[in-house]
């Protein structure tokens, strides 16, 4: 028997229904700008403790939701477990990001990686979930999600991200069918790892692009489109009686919103180069939108946040379907009471946008 959702706002506006205010969660809210997260990660000893300790894990999702008025909780994990439970080695330092300590780059390397397995070899992140549904009680939904294969398989050929991405796009243009392949395996492993989520307890699921925007458009609707368009298609579209929305979030893929609507989901994430009513206008009724403060306006005066929160808001117009947040990840030094400000001035400020 699963607890009743006492705030429903995020899945609502997700299928673009009513909702009485515009729910806000915020990308890597549960992250080192929030004092508690730094000691739960030092009590960890490192990054990779913290994220495959399931009591760990569930602690640091809970800790922004514990501390503001969200509307969601995200859990706390990495786009890059799955090419960890390949067998890449993933590894996380402080200051120089995530890298893979075993690339693949060669056909004959690419062949021997198998699909994890996501109730064995992903385990951890399905005890995550659950222990993460048991202790939330309904207050609000939580949020599973993937890296898209495209990024990926970046971080796989290359080890790290950033850069020129020189071996990806070698290979891309040198060998599209090796590339095709590794990019096959991994949307099979991403659908099933989503499902698994789902399964888990997860009541909406999110694919991060990052690194799409790298791309020409062709090279974007055939090695990244493509395979987020096939998941969206695998994935589980009900569980436990209601509707398990869809998100896709291509950092720097503004050019390409009408092809991101037409694959199915039911939302679409932005960054903050693009303007949300512009946004809206171009796509239409056929997904909701989520998004897209600049982060670094948190770096700005209580005063600035609420101006900005106010014109996306007033941007985005008087219709259903939005979900405020940010157009990427909060940054480590965001002052914790900024968030709030912008957190309370979602709540305070969209119900004019919602009235009849």
């Amino acid at each position: 028997m699963t607890t009743a959702l006492k705030n429903d706002r995020l899945l609502r506006a997700l299928l673009r229904q009513p909702v009485d205010v515009t729910p806000v969660w915020i990308m890597r809210q549960a992250g080192r700008y929030l004092p508690e997260y730094r000691a739960t990660r030092a009590k960890a000893g490192d990054f990779m403790t913290l994220c495959t300790t399931p009591e760990l894990a569930c602690e640091v999702t809970l800790q922004p939701v514990n501390r503001y008025a969200l509307d969601a909780a995200i859990l706390f994990s990495d786009i890059l477990v799955i090419p960890h439970a390949m067998g890449l080695g993933l590894k996380v330092d402080e200051g120089t990001g995530p890298r893979l300590e075993r690339p693949v780059r060669t056909a004959a390397g690419i062949k021997k990686l198998g699909t994890p397995d996501p109730e064995t070899d992903l385990g951890y992140v399905m005890d995550a979930v659950r222990l993460i549904r048991r202790e939330l009680n309904g207050r609000v939904p939580l949020i599973g999600f993937s890296g898209s294969p495209w990024t990926l398989a970046t971080y796989m050929v290359e080890g790290s991200g950033g850069g020129e991405f020189r071996l990806i796009k070698g290979l891309m243009a040198q060998e599209p069918a090796t590339l095709h392949a590794l990019l096959d395996l991994l949307a099979r492993s991403v659908a099933l790892y989503l499902n698994a989520q789902i399964k888990a307890g997860a009541q909406t699921v999110m694919i991060f692009d990052t690194w799409g925007g790298i791309l020409p458009t062709p090279a974007y609707l055939e090695f990244s489109l493509r395979y987020m368009h096939r998941i969206v298609h695998e994935l589980l579209r009900e569980h436990e009686g209601r509707r398990v929305p869809s998100i896709l979030f291509t950092k720097g893929g503004g050019q390409w919103l009408e092809n991101i609507a037409g694959t199915g989901c039911d939302a679409v994430g932005l960054d903050w180069t693009v303007d949300i009513g512009e946004a809206r206008k171009r796509v239409g009724d056929r997904v909701a939108l989520q998004g897209n403060m600049d982060p670094a306006i948190l770096l700005s005066t209580p005063e600035r946040i609420r101006a900005e929160v106010a014109t996306i808001l007033k941007s985005f117009g008087p219709h259903p379907g939005h979900v405020f947040n940010l157009g990427h990840g909060i940054t480590p030094g965001v002052d914790p009471e900024h968030a709030r400000i912008l957190v309370d001035a979602v709540h305070e400020l969209s119900p004019a946008c919602h009235r009849p």
